[in-house]
């Protein structure tokens, strides 16, 4: 059932036991999706979590929902809204603080998953922010530079672990482009695991039976 409670329009998993603080897991659709989208992978998550899946801000003429806007110039160079993007980092940052208050959330594990543009975003939020999440699962994006800053030597991304992972035939988002973010990644010394496979803009089984396995052990 889709709650309208608080600022995002959101589903939810609970956990099983609520006696005490429990982890959560929030979930990041890609450009011109929903919250329906991922969260289909609720029933195959860890039981232990509340797992909350959310509606991006921005409505699309298609219908679908977005976190910023995408526009191409004549040559088809792709330009991200960062506006819009700040935005939309700005609110999932309060829309935590809203759960914690509503929900009995352990607000020292929180963790993020996106596909694509919810990738993206993703990374936006734990690199600005790192303080605040420990997981991030990131399927079929990359760093968004302009989003972030990585140069400042008082960040700490010692709390940090990420499952990134991206299809080598990806026509919409270039597997070159998350390689690049993995230089990033190392450059900083974040704790990662990455890995390719054989698909393309999409999560094949294999890449979600193996980011299930990662998300068991950490």
């Amino acid at each position: 059932m889709l709650n309208e409670d608080l600022s995002f329009k959101y589903l939810i998993k609970e956990p099983q036991s609520k006696k005490s603080k429990s982890p959560l897991l929030i979930l990041l659709h890609g450009f011109g999706s929903n919250e329906s989208d991922l969260h289909s992978f609720a029933n195959y998550l860890p039981e232990n979590h509340y797992i909350v899946s959310i509606r991006a801000p921005f409505k699309l003429a298609s219908g679908g929902f977005a976190w910023y806007n995408i526009s191409f110039d004549n040559d088809m160079n792709k330009f991200n809204d960062h506006d819009q993007a700040k935005d939309s980092i700005n609110m999932i940052l309060s829309f935590i603080d809203e759960l914690s208050n509503k929900y009995l959330i352990d607000n020292d594990n929180v963790s993020l998953l996106g596909f694509s543009q919810g990738t993206i975003l993703s990374y936006a939020l734990c690199l600005n922010y790192p303080e605040k999440f420990k997981n991030i699962i990131g399927f079929s994006g990359y760093i968004d530079e302009a989003m972030i800053n990585v140069k400042s030597i008082d960040i700490d991304y010692s709390k940090l672990n990420l499952y990134i992972s991206h299809g080598k035939n990806d026509p919409v988002i270039p597997v070159d482009w998350a390689r690049k973010s993995i230089e990033i990644l190392k450059n900083n010394k974040i704790n990662y695991s990455f890995n390719e496979f054989n698909s393309g803009h999409t999560i094949s089984p294999e890449n979600f039976y193996d980011f299930k396995n990662w998300l068991e052990s950490n």
